[in-house]
Order: structure tokens, then C-alpha cells, then sequence
């Protein structure tokens, strides 16, 4: 305040004397525009560690009415004025709340009691639209996390702010803040488009993941992806779609029944997906990797996978519930799905059915060779490349019946028999289902 009453002269130079009084000595900030690079908190380090009587010098310098946006007359307020007037301050938040009445200032060593003073008044600094925005706790590129602080994304990936906090709790109780606003706009949105879209093409969830690099990787660095669950498939975009075109550009796409979805440490909630995991071996205690609390992986065809992590566990709850949700609604539209085998030499087809199970039949003649319902499989063993061994419970003698088949994408089927016994478990469990009927408002 005093360079702005009373230093709008080149070059002249003032001498202020401070004495100073406990409340000085408990100053947690330092409200000053520093020069030259000065530091507040080593400004306030002086104060507190300089003894009783202080003399600081103050200097007009003319590059500050630039620096401020000021226009380089004089600042004083003129009479006629309003009574609130703008400061040089004004873009830190600092408002001068004057009195009209006073037409010169007071002498700097003899303050006028009705001087004008400074209140504190919001301004926006930075005005970031949050609509399929992205917030990350960890430094641009690295796996570390940044200390009490967060960025924040626009849809354009080129506004990125970072959010610098005084404690971890405000950093978090601000970053949870933020990801809600984010996740009700992206559910808004979701609305919008499933209500020009067909039944079969519903957008269930979708929304930002950091993709972790394989650890084989030459020069591993971790990527933000875009993930969506729409209708059969899984979208895998490098940013949003905006538009209906966006949606054909895709980096990549699975089918929702032939991929598996896995949490990293912490368990579904729902035992029918773990059930079926277990019965065809996909799902292994040691799988359950440290480090990774907020973690999933996307595992495909021919043995590969994508691993991706999100900024909080209440992320990971959704995207699980959210592909259990998707997969069980493409089961139930498609019934069944058939794929070409071969046994003894023989060309075969393994149809596996949402109602009536496993049948297998001569791909020319269609003749049926067996049939077993989904509660008949016992268990599985495979070679990890084309074969697999399926143990069925023969219903009348009750005896295990081991049938042998091989396939060109073995992955893809073992993970579209889990799928669907997952679903067929799942539908006759009172507990998902109610859970589907809540879960409609995301759809039409």
C-alpha cells in the first residue's frame, strides 16, 4: 500500500521504520509483491530473527505498474470516485475499500486514521473447464508422486494447471472434490448420448486412466488413455470423443465378453466373478501385485494385457462394477457365441450358450457330440498356447468326463467361458441384480 499512496515518483527512496510487536513475531504470511525474485517466507524469516526496531527501504521501480496492469499515472483514488476502488493489488485478491472524502494522502510517517484499507475479494487467476477433464497426483511422465499437490487436465490436453496445497488433507479433500465434479459432468454426458442411441449401444462408463508400461518395456513411461464401455466393446482412445466420428477412432478395441478384467489387491465384492476365475485358473493369489493399490489390468487375446491405474480406490470400485455391469449386458443381448475347434483331427464347433451351456457339434454336419450344462464344469487345465482340457460331471453315472479341444485363440475363449458362467451365476444372484436395477440411471 505504501508504493502504491506514495511512490509514483522515479527513483525516490523511503525509509520505513517498523517496531516490532508480538503480533509480527506470529506472522504466518506476508502479503508484499517481492522484486528481483524475493522470497515472502524469508521475508517474514527476517522479520521475526531482525530484533525489535526494523528499517526497510522502499523504492519506486517503474517496472511495477506494468507487472501489477496498472497505467503508469497516479494511482491515488480521485474524490469523486466510488468508494471501492481497485488497488494495484487487485489481481492477488487485495481490494482497496477507501473513504471518498479524502482528496490528498497523509504523510508516510504520520498515517491518516481514515486512510483507506485493504480487503481480501475472490478473482479468478485461471478459469479451467472440468468436462472430460483429468486430475494425476504423480509428476508428468515419472511414477512419483508429487508432494500436496495434483494436476489438473482439460479435455484439450494442453491447459494444465497444478494444484500446490499446504497439507496432504486439503490436497486430498481438493482432488476429491474435483474428480466428483468431473465423474457427475462425464455421467451428464453419458446421459445425453445414450438417449439418441439404440439399446445395443449404450455407453455404461467411461473416462480417464494412466496406462502402465509392461515391465519389459526398453524405455517404460506411463501414458494417459481414455477408456470407455459402450455397447460390445471396450474403447481404448488416446483423448475423449467428442464427436460421433471420434468413436471410430479408437487406438484400440476388444470384444467385452473375450477380455478379463482383474484388480490389483483388492477384490471384487461380487463371489460369482471370483468363482468363475477360479474355476478356469485365471485367478491367482500371487497375481495380487504390492505397490498397485489402485490398479487393474485388461487382459486379451493371445496372452496380452494392458495394465492401468487410477487416482483413487473409489475409481477402481466403479470401473469393476461398471465392466461386470457391461459384460453381463452383452451376454445377455448376443445368448451365445461359437467358435471353431478341432479334436482328433476333427473340425469342430464349441458353441457356448447362456442358457443351455457347452455343446459341442461337427462343423459340417452340425452333429451334436456332447452337451454339459455350466454347473457341470468342474474344472480346467490348458497348455497356455492352443489346448485346453475341460472336466465335466457326467449327470447320470457322476463321473468326471475330460474333453480335450484346441483352439487358435485359446485366451479369447477361456475368457469368454468365464464371462458368460460369471453372467449366468451373477443372474440368480439377488445382490447384483438389485445392484443392475440401480445402476439404470446411467442408461436411457
Amino acid at each position: 500500500y505504501f508504493l502504491t499512496r506514495y511512490g509514483n515518483q522515479t527513483y525516490n527512496t523511503y525509509d520505513v521504520h517498523l517496531k516490532l510487536t508480538k503480533e509480527v513475531l506470529t506472522i504466518q504470511k506476508l502479503d508484499v509483491v517481492c522484486t528481483r525474485g524475493g522470497d515472502p517466507q524469508l521475508n517474514v524469516h527476517l522479520l521475526r530473527t531482525a530484533g525489535e526496531e526494523v528499517t526497510i527501504t522502499v523504492r519506486y521501480l517503474r517496472e511495477v505498474p506494468s507487472f501489477l496492469k496498472l497505467p503508469l499515472g497516479s494511482p491515488v483514488p480521485p474524490a469523486d470516485q466510488s468508494s471501492r476502488v481497485s488497488s494495484p493489488l487487485c489481481d492477488s485478491g487485495l481490494h482497496l475499500n477507501g473513504n471518498s472524502s479524502n482528496t490528498a494522502p497523509s504523510s508516510p510517517s504520520s498515517p491518516s486514521a481514515n486512510e483507506p484499507k485493504y480487503e481480501k475479494r475472490w478473482l479468478d487467476a485461471v478459469s479451467l473447464p472440468l468436462l472430460m477433464a483429468r486430475v494425476s497426483k504423480y509428476k508428468a511422465g515419472t511414477d512419483k508422486l508429487r508432494s500436496n499437490s495434483f494436476e489438473v487436465c482439460a479435455l484439450d490436453g494442453t491447459s494444465i494447471n497444478i494444484l500446490q496445497f499446504c497439507t496432504a488433507a486439503e490436497s486430498t479433500d481438493w482432488l476429491q472434490a474435483i474428480s466428483t465434479n468431473i465423474s457427475d459432468l462425464t455421467l451428464e454426458n453419458m446421459k445425453m448420448i445414450n438417449r439418441y442411441c439404440s439399446p445395443d449401444d449404450q455407453i455404461v462408463h467411461m473416462g480417464w486412466v494412466c496406462g502402465n508400461p509392461h515391465p519389459d518395456d526398453a524405455a517404460p513411461s506411463s501414458t494417459f488413455k481414455f477408456l470407455a464401455l459402450r455397447g460390445p466393446w471396450l474403447y481404448i482412445f488416446r483423448s475423449p470423443p467428442v464427436s460421433a466420428t471420434d468413436w471410430g477412432q479408437a487406438e484400440t478395441l476388444y470384444i467385452l465378453y473375450e477380455v478379463l478384467f482383474k484388480v490389483h489387491k483388492v477384490l471384487s465384492k461380487f463371489d460369482c466373478w471370483i468363482q468363475a476365475k477360479f474355476y478356469l485358473g485365471l485367478q491367482q493369489d500371487e497375481e495380487l501385485q504390492d505397490g498397485e493399490p489402485f490398479c487393474f489390468s485388461i487382459l486379451v487375446g493371445h496372452g496380452q494385457s494392458h495394465t492401468f491405474s487410477v487416482e483413487m480406490t473409489s475409481d477402481l470400485s466403479v470401473w469393476e462394477k461398471s465392466f461386470q455391469r457391461a459384460v453381463f449386458m452383452e451376454v445377455q443381448r448376443v445368448g451365445s457365441k461359437t467358435y471353431m475347434c478341432s479334436s482328433q483331427s476333427k473340425v469342430l464347433c464349441l458353441t457356448i450358450d447362456f442358457g443351455s451351456g457347452f455343446t459341442c457339434s461337427e462343423s459340417s454336419s452340425k452333429k451334436i457330440l456332447w452337451r454339459y450344462k455350466f454347473s457341470q464344469l468342474k474344472g480346467s487345465s490348458d497348455d497356455g498356447k492352443t489346448r485346453v482340457k475341460l472336466l465335466f460331471k457326467n449327470a447320470e453315472n457322476k463321473q468326471i468326463e475330460m474333453k480335450e479341444l484346441e483352439f487358435s485363440n485359446l485366451t479369447a475363449v477361456l475368457h469368454c467361458i468365464h464371462s458368460f458362467i460369471a453372467s449366468k451365476v451373477a443372474s440368480v444372484d439377488p445382490v447384483f441384480v438389485n445392484s443392475q436395477s440401480i445402476s439404470g440411471k446411467y442408461m436411457i
